[in-house]
């Protein structure tokens, strides 16, 4: 993230951002940043209990978000209510079911929620129970997402994850038994040391639970972050780097044991059973719209203002127990900007990127990209930018051309 500008200590937006506030969909990030321990491959803003000691608690993080939260009812005014809720981390089943109705709780009051809001949390397998799904219902929560990544022992250890393999079905199961319609599982695939009968027998492990009911399936390519006890690893050599054409080759069998399943992709790595069981939230982000991040490193999007707060929960309690905004910097988006970030965001999608959303030099681009295979060919005569299966697998690259 770019340094940007200082952020207003009162959390304030230019009258710009918010005169356009409610023309595009509003939702909720809430970011918990707790973990019981550190996966080798993740550098999301996380702490474990010995990298906190005493110096934060989920308590103090919720008083932090509470406040917080009403500094973002302040700050926008006419507060829209929530269209979609999404509780992230981190791990948020650490908090159990009625830290999360605490949660929930909290933006309510704030936002309040739009009628058919969609409320999502995350949930590690190995902190859930058939107690914690109901009590997650009864709060008000509409959809779960499971982090399984991998049914099978050896690519786990790899990952650093401390489930166990089967644990993730039986979370799944006993989220739809509690009576959720709406429940994804998370795959990682392209682990060092993953054969591809590894990948298949995680695929039928997911086409067990989609069987009962399981009407999502997000699956990405493992990325090797900088600085990630998984890349001090790939440096010395002691596991080898992700091989791109390997990647290439697990996502085709991701994709042809989903569309199997009756699944359709509707973003490159998310698949759902419908329209009604796509994630709203984060086609939010996908598509432009506005939302408010809250707790610690979550990042927000405003009118063509980006700002992310403070990384560390001790900070991130002190400033707002100080009366301050905890945003560490905020960048306001050029024309530019956001012709690139809708390029790269809504061609990621099924739906497509219209084709009077390019200029001249992005048109003449996708023209060529229809002819190199990239685009559908079909989708550009009716007026769309749409990724062929190899496009999607090239993604980036079309990007790049299509941007300038």
């Amino acid at each position: 993230m770019p340094d940007g500008e200082p952020a207003p200590r009162d959390g304030s937006l230019p009258a710009a951002a918010l005169r356009s506030l409610g023309e595009r969909p509003f939702g909720v990030y809430v970011h918990v940043p707790f973990c019981a321990t550190r996966c080798g491959y993740c550098d999301f803003n996380t702490y474990t209990p010995g990298e906190l000691g005493t110096s934060a608690s989920p308590q103090s993080w919720l008083e932090g978000l509470r406040r917080e939260l009403d500094l973002a009812a302040t700050v926008l005014g006419s507060v829209p209510r929530a269209e979609t809720v999404f509780v992230g981390g981190g791990t948020p089943s650490l908090l159990g079911a009625q830290g999360l109705a605490d949660v929930l709780a909290a933006v309510r009051d704030a936002f309040g929620l739009a009628r058919g809001a969609e409320v999502t949390t995350e949930a590690n397998p190995e902190s859930t129970s058939p107690e914690f799904f109901a009590g997650l219902l009864e709060a008000g929560y509409t959809r779960v997402s499971l982090g399984m990544q991998s049914a099978v022992p050896h690519v786990l250890r790899v990952l650093d994850r401390v489930h166990t393999p089967g644990r993730p079905l039986a979370a799944a199961r006993e989220a739809l038994d509690a009576g959720f319609e709406h429940v994804n599982v998370d795959l990682i695939y392209g682990t060092p040391g993953e054969r591809p009968e590894d990948l298949r027998a995680s695929l039928e492990a997911v086409g067990e639970v989609i069987a009962d009911g399981v009407d999502h399936v997000s699956a990405y390519a493992l990325i090797v972050e900088d600085g990630t006890a998984m890349a001090r690893k790939v440096r010395s050599g002691v596991i080898p780097a992700p091989d791109d054409d390997v990647l290439a080759g697990y996502y085709e069998m991701v994709d042809d044991y989903l569309t199997g399943c009756g699944f359709s992709w509707y973003e490159v790595s998310n698949w759902a059973r419908s329209a009604d069981a796509e994630c709203r939230h984060n086609l939010g982000y996908w598509l432009g719209g506005d939302w408010w991040g809250a707790g610690p490193g979550a990042h927000s999007h405003v009118g063509g203002v980006r700002w992310w707060n403070v990384k560390h929960p001790a900070r991130y309690a002190e400033r707002l127990r100080a009366g301050d905004s905890p945003a560490a910097g905020r960048e306001l988006l050029t024309d530019e900007d956001r012709y690139l970030e809708r390029v790269m965001l809504e061609l990621r999608l099924a739906r497509g990127l219209p084709r009077d959303a390019l200029d001249d030099a992005g048109r003449r681009a996708a023209e060529d990209a229809v002819r190199d295979g990239l685009l559908e060919p079909g989708e550009w005569a009716a007026g769309k930018a749409v990724l062929t299966r190899r496009g999607r697998l090239l993604a980036d690259g079309v990007v790049r051309r299509l941007a300038g």
